[in-house]
């Protein structure tokens, strides 16, 4: 994850951005998640062809565990086109049956254009009287996800601000982030205002700018 992070940010190479979202039937995500995930990434990155994310029922032929291979494997194998398609960039977010064969795991980022989201978990998730809701769970937890496949946090670059967990590396210690490292595991169920983040913070937003400018470092695997 973080491998595509500037070919997102800026548009030197990558001019449109698809993101394709396949799931398994019964899994497709709320439509405010699909509207949130939009405006994020039109926020942060520099598309001037547009962003589209495409929604789709796939039918991943899987059993009810998967590990980081596993979907890999099967991000491959469902998907429209390569990351790269001329200038046109493609992440693949995948909405399958089933669990991560971690425990409490909601979504996972396993490599440089590819996530997955597992709604059974998610709705597992869900709070006491429903606060916070699954729908909202959901919404913040493919939010941060897309932050992952941004290089959020630390993932290729140095932040110079303080906002990484020492304890959860890769993710923010601030509540009132989306990076926050309760927000993909089922500890997202314990907020105690019930509102779950989806928004990137100041930090967050600081740390994709700099990287968008060049005046942070990023590791060189990075699209320039």
């Amino acid at each position: 994850p973080g491998g595509l992070t500037l070919a997102c940010l800026r548009s030197t190479q990558f001019k449109s951005m698809v993101v394709e979202v396949d799931h398994s039937e019964g899994y497709e995500p709320d439509s405010q998640t699909i509207s949130t995930l939009k405006s994020r990434l039109e926020q942060v990155c520099d598309k001037p062809g547009g962003i589209s994310i495409l929604v789709s029922q796939t039918d991943f032929q899987h059993g009810e565990t998967w590990s980081a291979d596993e979907i890999r494997e099967k991000g491959r194998d469902t998907r429209e086109g390569p990351p790269q398609d001329g200038a046109r960039l493609r992440w693949h977010l995948m909405f399958p049956s089933g669990s991560y064969d971690s425990s409490g795991v909601l979504g996972v980022a396993v490599d440089a254009s590819t996530a997955a989201i597992f709604l059974d978990d998610v709705r597992d998730a869900e709070g006491f009287l429903s606060r916070p809701s699954a729908e909202d769970i959901e919404e913040a937890v493919t939010v941060h996800e897309i932050g992952h496949l941004l290089g959020l946090v630390n993932l290729v670059y140095q932040s110079p601000h303080p906002h990484e967990d020492d304890e959860h590396p890769g993710h923010s210690n601030n509540e009132d982030s989306v990076m926050y490292w309760a927000i993909e595991s089922a500890d997202v169920s314990s907020f105690v205002s019930n509102d779950v983040p989806d928004e990137f913070d100041n930090d967050d937003l600081d740390d994709l700018a700099g990287m968008a400018s060049g005046e942070l470092a990023t590791t060189d695997q990075l699209w320039n």
